[in-house]
């Protein structure tokens, strides 16, 4: 079954929505402060909007996107977060701790980094280049592998 202009309208949700009097209450505070950020409250009127509990019922999918002017596949997202990780997840995102380092180079391998530098090169080396330096905190099992250019950007933080 498929609207005009290719977008499927009614499809059994793998997600629905039943919020509670008091998530409810908790997601009309956020869309009724205006300090809360744009994403948290575009967020709570997804869910608002999605919740099969109220009067009115649920919208679909495709008529809440259009309403806020977001894409179908954020009210999925919110729709889902909201059900596998619950509210505080799908209104506020998750929280910073979850967020991983995207660097090799740990504090302590950074140290040896920086004593290699100002200790002589090698033998057979005139000074230390960045692909010497990679080698030595392999060979030392400080990281498995190393680029250049994060030696590089290492080097530059502590300059």
């Amino acid at each position: 079954m498929a609207e005009s202009g290719g977008v499927r309208k009614s499809m059994a949700k793998k997600y629905r929505i039943h919020l509670s009097p008091e998530e409810r209450e908790q997601l009309q505070k956020i869309v009724k402060a205006g300090k809360a950020a744009a994403s948290k409250r575009q967020r709570a009127q997804i869910l608002l909007a999605a919740d099969a509990s109220k009067e009115g019922g649920e919208l679909c999918d495709v008529d809440i996107a259009r309403v806020l002017d977001v894409s179908v596949a954020t009210v999925e997202r919110t729709r889902c977060a909201l059900c596998e990780y619950g509210l505080e997840v799908a209104v506020h995102g998750w929280p910073p701790h979850r967020k991983v380092p995207r660097t090799k180079l740990d504090g302590w391998a950074e140290a040896h980094l920086v004593a290699a530098t100002c200790s002589p090169p090698p033998a057979g080396a005139a000074r230390w280049t960045l692909r010497l330096l990679g080698d030595h905190l392999v060979g030392l099992g400080l990281v498995s592998s190393v680029s250049k250019p994060t030696i590089g950007r290492a080097l530059k933080k502590t300059s």
